[in-house]
């Protein structure tokens, strides 16, 4: 570890990249300060059961929550909730931070950790729900109990989860997708398809291949002249990397690369900005920007270490997953680098049950990623063949060893 850590480290965002690069910071023995900005009054809580338990109501608000302020107290870490940050400014070889309410933090580095909000639409009216924060939740939550029907914009995971929730309240449900299948930017298009069978089999109105016109009174007016109402209309078409406080240029005048994410090398260190690191949702790390909440925390870990001059942690596999219809998806790896995709386990790719089936994704003869529905207990065997870049032979000798 270096013999200089920096005094004071500015961690802006207070979801769970936030928190966990504080946590991460003193794990690996940061003495200094650490000061926490995030922008909701909420102290850090966990987003993934916000779509699921928070939405169907098995779970109350107080069950999401990461710590509370005394546990981050006990940490070290002073926090700032309900200010929004509103520009970064490079000063006397360290930062300014200013925060909505006019106050001025001053520190040696910076980690952004500031997340996503929800895409909005051209002329996305008011009254058209989103799901992004624990308030977001609260409300949808509200209006799914009063509805008989729902009208979803987007058929990836957060607009599947929704429409699972508003299905379990037997509410009616139309999904609208731009797209040829759902979810098929983190699924790719022959799997994506196992996704709307999961909504069509439940009852969902799935559509896809859809072009929007506009927004209709209560609804949507799409490209072919027809008209779609419901008692409430949910957009979720992803999110936008919450970056307008960071400066347009670094210190030598160079534009920040802020497309799809801030620019970062292998570390989570910011490109043109010194003394700047990024993780979670906001960041784009070696050109590839992952939106799931696993790679925050290893992210966060990453980048703790390297502001500390410590060993980085050991390379960790991406994971994500999306509770919906009564089953569990499940992602391993980089669909991303696939080339190809096979069955290993199930027939759903056949047309036999959902349920049960796992997926390799292969480059060329590595196994990059796989992806299971229903089959928690094999998908997790997987991990370390994708970890090592196994060929495919040894996925389908593992595949027929799990078949028994």
């Amino acid at each position: 570890m270096s013999s200089e850590q920096p005094e004071h480290v500015l961690v802006v965002g207070a979801g769970l990249g936030g928190l966990r690069t504080a946590e991460q910071l003193r794990a690996a023995g940061h003495q200094g300060r650490i000061s926490l900005v995030g922008a909701e009054p909420h102290a850090p809580y966990d987003r993934p059961p916000l779509s699921k338990q928070v939405l169907t109501g098995d779970w109350e608000p107080a069950r999401t929550r990461l710590r509370d302020a005394d546990a981050l107290d006990e940490l070290g870490v002073r926090l700032h909730l309900g200010l929004e940050a509103t520009a970064l400014h490079h000063h006397d070889g360290g930062f300014e931070l200013e925060l909505a309410d006019g106050a001025v933090l001053h520190g040696d580095v910076a980690v952004v950790a500031t997340g996503l909000a929800a895409r909005r639409l051209p002329d996305q009216p008011a009254s058209a729900a989103v799901l992004r924060t624990l308030d977001d939740a609260l409300a949808l939550r509200a209006r799914l109990a009063a509805i008989s029907s729902l009208l979803v914009v987007g058929g990836g995971f957060i607009g599947a989860e929704v429409a699972s929730a508003a299905r379990g309240r037997d509410v009616a449900v139309t999904v609208l997708e731009a797209l040829d299948v759902p979810a098929a930017r983190a699924l790719g298009p022959v799997v994506g398809g196992l996704a709307g069978r999961l909504m069509r089999e439940a009852g969902v109105d799935l559509r896809t291949g859809v072009r929007l016109a506009g927004f209709a009174d209560g609804g949507v007016a799409l490209a072919d002249g027809t008209v779609l109402t419901a008692d409430a209309l949910l957009v979720g078409v992803g999110g936008v990397p919450q970056l307008g406080f960071l400066p347009a240029t670094g210190p030598d005048g160079t534009p920040l690369d802020v497309a799809d994410g801030v620019a970062c090398g292998p570390t989570g260190r910011v490109l043109g900005l010194p003394g700047v690191w990024a993780v979670g949702d906001a960041a784009r790390w070696d050109g590839h920007r992952t939106e799931h909440w696993t790679s925050a925390g290893d992210q966060a870990a990453v980048v703790a270490h390297d502001v500390l001059g410590a060993e980085p942690p050991p390379p960790t596999v991406p994971y994500f997953w999306s509770d919906q219809f009564g089953l569990k998806i499940q992602l391993i790896g980089r669909t991303d680098r696939a080339d190809g995709v096979e069955p290993l386990l199930g027939t759903g790719l056949d047309g036999g049950p959902v349920r049960g089936t796992v997926v390799g994704y292969t480059a060329g003869d590595a196994l990059v990623a796989v992806a299971g529905f229903g089959a928690a207990r094999h998908v997790a065997r997987f991990r370390p063949l994708v970890a090592d870049g196994a060929g495919r032979a040894a996925a389908h000798e593992l595949a027929a060893a799990l078949r028994g």
